[in-house]
């Protein structure tokens, strides 16, 4: 037995949602919303309301997490059609747009947690934006153009730092490459 002095009317209903939350036929967003509920009307840090339920800290703060999750992909997870694992992943992705597009692909595939993730980091490698290739001065523009007319085939020219660069002249056949060893050697 466990004696407790008068928690008082707020103690109650603290205890009786802790002892709510330690059913095991809550759903995720069910826990996750009481898990809300004791660290805004009852200051609870996350570590508190882990100790508690008997639970890590990561494991309330990540439930707590699914609430941002758009009402679609809550309704997925409260009707079992996805895990609380999948949730997860998909609020990897920055958007309720496109967390609701994964789900579709989730869904419509039946993919698995771990599927769900590889499909998350190839969403999430294509959103970001890649550093926009240095501007290119006319004068370069002009020189490539000159070596391709003089020369007959692609030519770049790459410029780095400290004035040093490349020119990398492509051929394609051996014809090519006797051709152009001749054009250069020679001239």
């Amino acid at each position: 037995a466990v004696i407790r002095d008068d928690p008082g009317e707020q103690g109650l209903l603290e205890l009786a949602l802790i002892e709510n939350i330690q059913r095991s036929n809550l759903n995720p967003l069910e826990a996750a919303t009481a898990y809300q509920v004791l660290a805004e009307d009852f200051q609870l840090s996350h570590d508190d309301i882990a100790r508690r339920v008997g639970k890590q800290r990561s494991t309330v703060t990540n439930t707590i997490r699914l609430l941002r999750l758009p009402k679609l992909v809550q309704d997925a997870l409260s009707e079992s059609a996805i895990s609380s694992g999948h949730a997860r992943a998909l609020l990897r992705l920055t958007t309720p747009q496109a967390q609701s597009s994964a789900l579709t692909t989730i869904l419509s595939k039946d993919l698995t947690v771990r599927q769900t993730e590889d499909l998350v980091r190839k969403l999430t490698q294509e959103n970001r934006a890649q550093p926009p290739a240095p501007a290119r001065d006319s004068a370069e523009s002009d020189l490539e153009d000159r070596f391709r007319e003089k020369l007959g085939t692609k030519v770049l020219l790459n410029r780095g730092r400290g004035g040093r660069g490349t020119i990398t002249i492509h051929f394609y056949s051996d014809e090519e490459l006797n051709a152009l060893t001749d054009l250069l050697l020679i001239s």
